[in-house]
């Protein structure tokens, strides 16, 4: 039973990867790497998310030369490619079976993901079904290593 089991996953696994959207625009990313908080780097304790700066004379926030860039608007990406995972799609996030259905009609712009919180038993059911529609899975394999396992 294990191998069958096995190549059913696999078979899905080979269906589910020709999955295309509908549009596949290019994604320009205006800066790679990201916003870190002014000196974060010199404390373990202090958060490396981002907080603009309010001090009364630092030289971060009056825009020293020398000095990080700052978060601007400017750096925002493109409207249509904002959510866009790299293979095209959107990514949706999936809790149950009809949960999945919203996607009926719209598999070919968005990506089902599964919420981390779903038990393995569920997940099995959601990934039938999202073959079924032609959906994309973006994590079809979680938790099922582990069932096998036992």
């Amino acid at each position: 039973a294990g191998t069958s089991r096995v190549q059913a996953v696999f078979r899905m696994v080979g269906s589910r990867s020709k999955l295309r959207p509908a549009s596949r625009p290019k994604i320009v990313k205006k800066k790679s790497n990201k916003f870190v908080r002014f000196e974060a780097d010199m404390w373990k304790r202090m958060n490396p998310a981002w907080r603009k700066p309010h001090g009364m004379d630092g030289r971060f926030r009056r825009h020293f030369k020398g000095t990080p860039k700052h978060v601007k608007i400017g750096y925002g990406s493109n409207k249509k490619t904002r959510f866009l995972m790299p293979d095209g799609f959107v990514k949706f996030v999936v809790n149950n079976v009809a949960e999945l259905e919203l996607l009926l009609m719209h598999n070919k712009k968005y990506a089902c993901e599964i919420a981390h919180n779903v038990s393995a038993r569920k997940r099995k059911v959601i990934v039938e079904r999202a073959d079924q529609l032609s959906i994309k899975v973006t994590n079809p394999d979680a938790r099922l290593r582990s069932e096998e396992a036992e």
